[in-house]
């Protein structure tokens, strides 16, 4: 039997993006960790968006769970360590995914997080950058400066864990 480790996140207030105005200054104080100016980009401008209570897994969903799907309905059996984050699905198969899981667990609701959902995940209640906090330090999600160049098992880093204790929402696999 399938099992999830579900974590229950509150009805909130997101505030999401980075101001127009600062996106050069965050790029600059962040060039070191190899993220491009056009990502933050892509996250302007900033909005306080309302979130209604929902739950999200507290890893990404591995290779040795995706195995188990990909055999039960002929799709291709992903590479790599069992324990590691299934990479590289495009949005309509981690859909059917869903629909999979939830046949699996009796119907219970299963879907993707929205993009407002993860960001309250992430970040919690407060207007942290990273889901540990305001400061950008090396050693608690599997990034660029790292140097690992690959993906790592999943909840390799619990000291960067969100507000809410949801991991990998920084680094591993891009969402």
């Amino acid at each position: 039997m399938e099992q999830v480790d579900w974590v229950d996140i509150p009805a909130g207030v997101v505030r999401r993006g980075t101001p127009v105005d600062e996106v050069a200054a965050v790029a600059r104080r962040y060039a070191d960790t190899g993220v491009p100016m056009e990502w933050y980009l892509k996250e302007a401008p900033r909005a306080d968006i309302h979130v209604p209570a929902f739950r999200i897994a507290r890893t990404p969903v591995t290779v040795g769970q995706w195995t188990r799907f990909a055999a039960a309905t002929g799709r291709p059996v992903p590479q790599g360590p069992t324990d590691h984050p299934v990479i590289g699905v495009a949005w309509e198969v981690a859909t059917a995914y869903c629909r999979w899981l939830q046949e699996r667990l009796g119907g219970l609701e299963i879907r993707l997080p929205t993009e407002d959902e993860w960001e309250r995940a992430a970040r919690g209640d407060d207007d942290r950058e990273f889901p540990w906090g305001d400061e950008y330090r090396t050693g608690l999600a599997n990034l660029v400066d790292l140097g690992i160049g690959s993906t790592t098992p999943v909840g390799s880093f619990p000291e960067g864990a969100s507000p809410f204790g949801v991991l990998d929402m920084a680094g591993n696999a891009d969402e």
